[in-house]
């Protein structure tokens, strides 16, 4: 089974940036989808980002639109989430989840093929 792990996570400024990485351990990440979700305390996840490994397609959630860039280096085996202006709404834990071949358009309804265990981001001056 496909394995991720999740970093780049920190305490970052408002307005500040970061970058997340979702790698593979296990597995070539090349032919997943792979969707960023986050989950801050005592609200539900919400899925922010996605990447299509079937049609390059990259949907964004409204809360991130314009602030975050979802990108992917095979050669790397891996997915990366650019996180810009981020603001203390931004705070936390955000985990990677691959769908084969997916089509990132319902990531609720998804039976995902892996997830990773998540890396903490909090916003705070």
């Amino acid at each position: 089974q496909l394995q991720l792990v999740e970093s780049g996570g920190g305490l970052v400024q408002p307005g500040g940036s970061l970058r997340l990485s979702c790698t593979a351990s296990k597995g070539t990440l090349e032919y997943y989808s792979i969707t960023w979700f986050r989950q801050a305390p005592g609200k539900e996840r919400e899925d922010i980002s996605c990447i299509s490994s079937r049609d390059g397609r990259t949907p964004y959630a409204d809360s991130v639109k314009g602030r975050f860039t979802i990108s992917r280096d095979n050669a790397k085996n891996s997915v990366y989430l650019q996180m810009n202006s981020l603001n203390p709404e931004d705070t936390a834990l955000y985990t990677c989840a691959a769908d084969l071949w997916g089509v990132c358009d319902d990531a609720e309804s998804t039976k995902f093929d892996g997830w990773g265990q998540g890396t903490q981001v909090i916003v705070s001056s």
